[in-house]
């Protein structure tokens, strides 16, 4: 980088060499021979001598000191770069590195490319001359209604999912995945762009569980059928598990699977000449409903929060 560029050791975005010398050289004055505080850093050491009885002064004199010395051992407040990318709620770590090998991101003013670099929580972060800042991580339940759209907004003002959460947080947030315009049920807003990657992506196998409503009552024979799976234009495709909701109603049904791929359940049906109804996702990532009534939303409570991030 150019000389106007900031130093750092180790790829921390750091003070310089010099400085770290100049402060380990008082360390090893202070240190060494067991001597309470030397002389060069403390001129009234000698006024000490004189009168012991003076302790209370040479222990703020002393604390003085090592709050001089004390941030080259410590890292409390800095942080890889990728990662005040996602804290900030721009994307994930893993996409975070792609926009800084693209040059998109720069440290008080610098354009950083190098992977694992490390910044201070003071340091003004950019992303393409848009300053970042480190917002509170939200994340928000919403009991989707039918007739809204999963997205952030409608180029032909239809009703979106935004419009039930606008009171929510100061934070923007954002959906995570999607439910189509006709389904019901759970849909996870977050600005935590790292979680929020780990379950859309297919590797993780994220777990949903709907209850869909046929227009006939579901054979035994197609049932099992869907157990074992039946090929649809984009491959074949199973439920996990499918129940009759009510045994006297067969037209109820409750199917879980992991697939996350495009409108899976209403295509899944239709390959047997059914027609799903009425859809809604009961259960998402381990999250239930409870007794969030449709069209409110709530926060995750900490363990929740927790139970996602352990998440495989």
């Amino acid at each position: 980088m150019g000389d106007k560029k900031g130093n750092w050791k180790g790829k921390t975005f750091n003070r310089s060499k010099k400085d770290e010398n100049t402060l380990d050289s008082k360390i090893n004055d202070t240190e060494s021979d067991h001597s309470p505080i030397d002389q060069s850093l403390n001129p009234d050491s000698s006024s000490d001598k004189k009168h012991t009885g003076k302790t209370v002064k040479k222990q703020q004199e002393e604390t003085s000191v090592k709050e001089e010395i004390a941030p080259v051992d410590q890292e409390a407040d800095v942080i890889r770069l990728n990662k005040y990318l996602s804290k900030a709620g721009l994307c994930s770590r893993r996409e975070a590195d792609a926009l800084i090998a693209a040059g998109d991101v720069s440290v008080n003013g610098e354009i950083i490319k190098e992977l694992g670099v490390k910044v201070k929580l003071t340091d003004q972060i950019s992303f393409k001359d848009k300053v970042l800042t480190l917002e509170k991580l939200r994340y928000v339940l919403l009991n989707k209604p039918k007739d809204s759209i999963t997205t952030m907004d409608d180029t032909h003002d239809r009703r979106t999912v935004m419009e039930f959460v606008t009171n929510a947080c100061e934070e923007r947030i954002y959906p995570v995945g999607r439910l189509d315009r006709m389904t019901t049920g759970l849909l996870l807003l977050t600005n935590d762009g790292e979680l929020a990657k780990k379950l859309t992506h297919p590797s993780h196998q994220i777990k949903k569980t709907y209850l869909a409503i046929l227009d006939k009552p579901l054979s035994s024979e197609h049932l099992n059928m869907l157990l074992s799976g039946i090929e649809l234009e984009d491959g074949i495709t199973q439920f996990d598990t499918i129940e009759y909701d009510n045994s006297n109603d067969k037209t109820k049904v409750i199917v879980s699977l992991h697939s996350g791929k495009n409108r899976i359940v209403r295509r899944m049906f239709a390959g047997l000449s059914y027609r799903v109804e009425k859809l809604d996702r009961i259960s998402f990532a381990g999250l239930s409903k409870g007794d969030l009534t449709r069209g409110k939303w709530r926060f995750l409570n900490d363990k929740e929060v927790g139970f996602l991030k352990m998440l495989k």
